[in-house]
């Protein structure tokens, strides 16, 4: 609370003071976008270019507005920025963004650019002088102009058959980092767990032990797998992404896997409890047969035997060797 109180009000800035503070917001722009064109240029070079132009456009502002503060107010230009300010337009952390997807960034690129235009825009209604008017209006048609610039300077480097491609590669990549290994965990819970899930189930009709069995079962089995995925390729070579992401995906899934029939033990009746933990397994099993064959282009009659099939074996397993 006492930093907010810190903050200066945008109304009590001084028209040399909004000028820094344009100057300032179109570095700190044309540095994000440069940081984008960095971290997609090994995987999407035609969506890097365009980068490499926005910041380039935004340095080109940001040589004007120095030139105008030179005419008006000198050469030393204030030190305020963004954070300085209360209600200005804020700006994500770069490396938040970054880790999400060639879409997400590129809709990133055109918010900053939007966000930009509509506070001036919003300050410019809520001033009386003349002069800061005009400036903050000059300001709003030079960050519209950005969002011109962007649209050309995608038709120029990314055309249909270049985003086409980069949208395949990101796919490519998201079922490489994020699906691949969740699905695997989510096989590896859901199956795996389903003999001593329901081998303690009907050995000891016991539903409070039966679920400390498939938590115990879910959460190491989760543990295990995730730790194996981050440790067995760091994704340099294999081009899988991030070792941590994928662990984290393949640990997460396979936990959830095995707690999906492991929760209804909860419930104090034994058969009520199995009955529910049944449809949760044809569900979970069902879920996996989707998976498969929407990210993985597995042809589904061969998902279904697959999945359902051994499920039902291991299943069967457990129930049998908890009856005996």
């Amino acid at each position: 609370m006492r930093f907010l109180t810190q903050r200066r009000r945008f109304s009590d800035l001084s028209e040399q003071e909004v000028l820094a503070l344009a100057i300032s917001s179109e570095e700190d722009d044309a540095r994000i976008y440069r940081s984008y064109g960095a971290r997609l240029r090994a995987e999407f070079p035609d969506t890097a270019k365009v980068f490499d132009g926005m910041a380039a456009e935004e340095d080109g502002h940001r040589q004007r507005l120095i030139a105008l503060h030179q005419r008006r107010f000198g050469d030393v230009i204030p030190l305020i920025r963004r954070e300085h300010v209360a209600g200005y337009y804020a700006r994500r952390p770069v490396w938040l963004v970054e880790n999400l997807g060639i879409e997400q960034i590129r809709a990133e690129a055109e918010a900053m650019e939007r966000g930009a235009e509509h506070f001036y825009l919003a300050a410019a209604k809520r001033t009386q002088d003349a002069d800061t008017r005009k400036l903050l209006g000059d300001l709003a048609a030079a960050e519209a102009g950005h969002q011109h610039t962007a649209g050309k300077l995608q038709r120029e480097h990314l055309d249909d058959e270049s985003r086409a491609s980069e949208d395949r590669a990101a796919h490519r990549q998201f079922v490489l980092t994020w699906v691949q290994p969740g699905l695997a965990g989510l096989m590896d819970g859901s199956v795996s767990t389903l003999a001593p899930i329901f081998a303690t189930a009907f050995a000891t009709q016991d539903t409070w032990t039966t679920f400390l069995v498939g938590m115990a079962a879910s959460v190491g089995a989760g543990i295990s797998m995730g730790f194996t995925e981050a440790a067995s390729d760091d994704g340099e070579l294999s081009g899988r992404g991030s070792p941590t992401k994928r662990g984290l995906a393949a640990g997460v899934m396979t936990t959830v896997g095995g707690l999906g029939h492991a929760l209804p033990y909860l419930i104090p009746d034994f058969w009520t409890a199995t009955f529910i933990a049944f449809a949760v397994v044809f569900v979970e099993l069902w879920a996996i047969v989707w998976i498969q064959n929407r990210y993985m282009e597995t042809p589904f009659l061969r998902a279904t035997f697959q999945v359902v099939l051994g499920g039902a074996l291991v299943f069967a397993a457990g129930a049998l060797i908890g009856s005996g």
